[in-house]
């Protein structure tokens, strides 16, 4: 009986990704960034510099968490001064009202403001000075022990994509009921 050598050198197969089995894992998405399990479908990571999307996404998120925040909290309280106004407008229908009042040309001018250092860290970034959206401000000291660091910043990734697909439902449910998320809860 003859028997055959096995090789242990032979064709290595793609490795698949962890989120979406079916397709294969992106080259840019290695593992080593918080948050990647290798979820790209579209194949974005392969077209850009993949901090500058890790970056990208971190501010996303945090815009997003902020949104959700308010657009339950103006469900819950309202601000004393802030129906003189805008009524009892809530989600969109103050941002129509502010763009009337002129008012959001001000948070337009801030913003682009705040934009110039938020790329000023991006050029950072993508020379490698900074990792994505670290502005090196923890004033709890929560990075003081990196595990605790790391598993706060999993958590920011994970919170902030939850957040950009609960402020897209919550407003579209505004577009379609003219309520705010706990209204539109607790209505019958």
């Amino acid at each position: 009986a003859s028997t055959r050598a096995v090789s242990s050198i032979g064709p290595r197969m793609q490795a698949m990704s962890e989120s979406v089995p079916f397709l294969k894992q992106p080259a840019a998405l290695d593992g080593s960034m918080v948050g990647d399990v290798g979820f790209d479908p579209l194949g974005l990571s392969s077209i850009g510099d993949i901090k500058f999307l890790a970056e990208a996404e971190i501010k996303h998120g945090r815009v997003a968490m902020l949104a959700a925040a308010g657009a339950i909290a103006q469900d819950i309280f309202t601000f004393p001064g802030v129906t003189k106004v805008i009524g009892s407008a809530k989600m969109t229908g103050v941002h129509d009202i502010l763009v009337k009042q002129g008012a959001m040309g001000q948070i337009l001018l801030w913003v682009s403001f705040l934009e110039v250092f938020g790329t000023l860290a991006l050029l950072d970034t993508l020379d490698g000075k900074r990792a994505p959206g670290d502005f090196k401000f923890d004033p709890l000291n929560f990075s003081k022990n990196p595990d605790t660091a790391k598993r706060y910043a999993l958590a920011e990734i994970k919170n902030g994509r939850l957040a950009m697909m609960g402020i897209g439902g919550m407003v579209h449910g505004y577009f379609i009921t003219g309520k705010g998320p706990i209204e539109l809860l607790t209505s019958k």
